[in-house]
Protein backbone atom coordinates (compact mmCIF):
# COMPACT_ATOMS: atom_id res chain seq x y z
CA UNK A 1 0.00 0.00 0.00
CA UNK A 2 1.37 3.41 -0.85
CA UNK A 3 1.71 6.16 1.70
CA UNK A 4 3.07 9.68 1.62
CA UNK A 5 6.00 10.85 3.70
CA UNK A 6 4.57 14.26 4.50
CA UNK A 7 7.99 15.58 5.45
CA UNK A 8 9.28 14.87 1.95
CA UNK A 9 6.22 16.01 -0.03
CA UNK A 10 6.76 19.47 -1.54
CA UNK A 11 3.17 19.78 -2.78
CA UNK A 12 4.04 19.85 -6.47
CA UNK A 13 0.89 17.91 -7.41
CA UNK A 14 2.49 15.66 -10.02
CA UNK A 15 1.12 12.58 -8.26
CA UNK A 16 -2.36 14.13 -8.22
CA UNK A 17 -2.21 14.69 -11.97
CA UNK A 18 -0.85 11.20 -12.65
CA UNK A 19 -3.38 9.25 -10.56
CA UNK A 20 -5.82 7.58 -13.00
CA UNK A 21 -8.61 7.31 -10.41
CA UNK A 22 -8.21 10.67 -8.64
CA UNK A 23 -7.34 8.96 -5.35
CA UNK A 24 -4.76 11.62 -4.47
CA UNK A 25 -5.71 15.12 -3.40
CA UNK A 26 -3.83 18.07 -1.99
CA UNK A 27 -4.62 18.92 1.63
CA UNK A 28 -2.75 21.82 3.21
CA UNK A 29 -0.29 21.74 0.30
CA UNK A 30 0.60 18.08 0.94
CA UNK A 31 -0.58 15.09 -1.08
CA UNK A 32 -3.06 12.77 0.62
CA UNK A 33 -4.07 9.34 -0.70
CA UNK A 34 -7.68 8.24 -0.32
CA UNK A 35 -6.95 4.54 0.13
CA UNK A 36 -10.53 3.44 -0.59
CA UNK A 37 -10.14 4.83 -4.10
CA UNK A 38 -6.51 3.81 -4.74
CA UNK A 39 -5.99 0.93 -7.22
CA UNK A 40 -2.31 0.43 -6.28
CA UNK A 41 -1.04 0.99 -9.81
CA UNK A 42 2.19 2.64 -8.62
CA UNK A 43 2.09 5.58 -11.00
CA UNK A 44 2.27 8.10 -8.17
CA UNK A 45 5.36 6.39 -6.80
CA UNK A 46 7.01 6.34 -10.22
CA UNK A 47 6.54 10.07 -10.91
CA UNK A 48 7.50 11.47 -7.51
CA UNK A 49 10.94 13.06 -7.84
CA UNK A 50 11.01 13.75 -4.09
CA UNK A 51 10.51 10.07 -3.20
CA UNK A 52 7.69 11.17 -0.91
CA UNK A 53 5.49 8.29 -2.05
CA UNK A 54 6.57 5.22 -0.16
CA UNK A 55 5.57 1.57 0.10
CA UNK A 56 4.16 0.17 3.33
CA UNK A 57 6.89 -2.48 3.51
CA UNK A 58 9.00 0.33 4.95
CA UNK A 59 6.69 0.41 7.96
CA UNK A 60 7.13 -3.28 8.85
CA UNK A 61 9.33 -2.69 11.89
CA UNK A 62 6.85 -0.11 13.24
CA UNK A 63 4.02 -2.60 12.79
CA UNK A 64 5.98 -5.28 14.65
CA UNK A 65 6.56 -2.90 17.55
CA UNK A 66 2.88 -1.96 17.60
CA UNK A 67 1.85 -5.63 17.61
CA UNK A 68 4.17 -6.38 20.53
CA UNK A 69 2.92 -3.37 22.49
CA UNK A 70 -0.69 -4.32 21.81
CA UNK A 71 0.00 -7.88 22.98
CA UNK A 72 1.60 -6.58 26.18
CA UNK A 73 -1.47 -4.41 26.77
CA UNK A 74 -3.79 -7.41 26.34
CA UNK A 75 -1.63 -9.54 28.62
CA UNK A 76 -1.79 -6.90 31.35
CA UNK A 77 -5.54 -6.46 30.86
CA UNK A 78 -6.20 -10.21 31.04
CA UNK A 79 -4.28 -10.48 34.30
CA UNK A 80 -5.92 -7.37 35.77
CA UNK A 81 -9.52 -8.16 34.83
CA UNK A 82 -9.38 -11.92 35.24
CA UNK A 83 -7.35 -11.72 38.45
CA UNK A 84 -4.80 -14.41 37.67
CA UNK A 85 -1.20 -14.15 36.51
CA UNK A 86 -1.72 -17.37 34.52
CA UNK A 87 -4.10 -15.45 32.27
CA UNK A 88 -1.12 -13.45 30.97
CA UNK A 89 0.36 -16.60 29.44
CA UNK A 90 -2.99 -17.70 28.03
CA UNK A 91 -3.39 -14.31 26.41
CA UNK A 92 0.11 -14.48 24.95
CA UNK A 93 -0.64 -17.92 23.54
CA UNK A 94 -3.83 -16.62 21.91
CA UNK A 95 -1.97 -13.69 20.38
CA UNK A 96 0.72 -16.00 19.02
CA UNK A 97 -2.02 -18.15 17.45
CA UNK A 98 -3.52 -15.01 15.94
CA UNK A 99 -0.24 -13.95 14.33
CA UNK A 100 0.50 -17.50 13.14
CA UNK A 101 -2.88 -17.41 11.41
CA UNK A 102 -2.06 -14.00 9.93
CA UNK A 103 1.22 -15.39 8.61
CA UNK A 104 -0.55 -18.41 7.13
CA UNK A 105 -3.12 -16.20 5.42
CA UNK A 106 -0.34 -13.98 4.02
CA UNK A 107 1.65 -16.97 2.76
CA UNK A 108 -1.40 -18.57 1.10
CA UNK A 109 -2.38 -15.24 -0.42
CA UNK A 110 1.09 -14.82 -1.88
CA UNK A 111 0.94 -18.35 -3.31
CA UNK A 112 -2.40 -17.57 -4.98
CA UNK A 113 -1.13 -14.25 -6.31
CA UNK A 114 1.97 -15.93 -7.73
CA UNK A 115 -0.35 -18.19 -9.74
CA UNK A 116 -1.79 -15.07 -11.37
CA UNK A 117 1.61 -14.44 -12.96
CA UNK A 118 1.14 -17.61 -15.00
CA UNK A 119 -2.16 -16.46 -16.51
Amino acid sequence: MPWIDKGMCIGCGICVEECPVDAIVMEDEVAEIHMNDCIHCGRCHDVCDQEALRHDSEKASDEVKANVEETKYFMDACERYLGDVKERQKCLNRMIKHFVKERMVAEKTIEELELLRKL
